[in-house]
């Protein structure tokens, strides 16, 4: 039986969980998320928390039983209190702005890259930063690493878009012979 599916998920104030047969909806104060339900695994809702049973003892219901509550806690956390990506931009004359619901960034190529932002995901440009936020972390993840791939930080320099915790291994450059 998986750890992580043993621990009930609490359900903050102002968060309702709807569960049917084939979805379980989860609606907040800053939005709706839903997911389609694992057959394998049976959701209940005690006392203002959610509680994972895997339906035998399969392998494949053993690995949906994680996985369900690691979905489910992160629609709790999403619709309740979002979640927030932070992309650093480093190189001389590369910056970003938002436009409408378009990213805009100049990289040092010949043309401006312009990146329309999916639903549910908003960006702020501050300085050299870029804070992409959203209520579905699975979203906003793919977000991000779309963003960081228009220029990925070289090891030489460190210039390109990172995370904001990342740490980029740096090489040494040429020896002077």
């Amino acid at each position: 039986m998986s750890r992580i599916g043993k621990k009930p998920v609490e359900i903050p104030k102002g968060v309702t969980v709807t569960l049917s047969d084939d979805t379980i909806s989860v609606k907040g104060p800053k939005g709706q998320l839903s997911i389609a339900s694992n057959r394998l695994v049976s959701v209940e809702q005690r006392d203002g928390k959610l509680v994972f049973q895997p339906n035998d003892g399969s392998k494949p219901a053993r690995a949906a039983h994680g996985l369900m509550r690691a979905l489910c806690a992160n629609m709790v956390h999403g619709v309740s209190k979002g979640f927030e990506r932070v992309l650093e931009i480093n190189g001389v004359g590369y910056r970003a702005e938002v436009s409408g619901s378009k990213l805009v960034l100049q990289l040092g190529y010949s043309h401006p890259i312009e990146y329309a932002l999916p639903d549910g995901v908003s960006a702020k440009v501050e300085k050299t930063t870029i804070v992409l936020s959203g209520i579905d972390k699975q979203v906003l993840g793919q977000t991000a690493a779309n963003v960081r791939g228009f220029r990925p930080p070289e090891p030489y320099k460190g210039k390109g878009i990172k995370y904001q915790e990342e740490q980029i291994l740096r090489k040494v450059g040429k020896a002077a012979g």
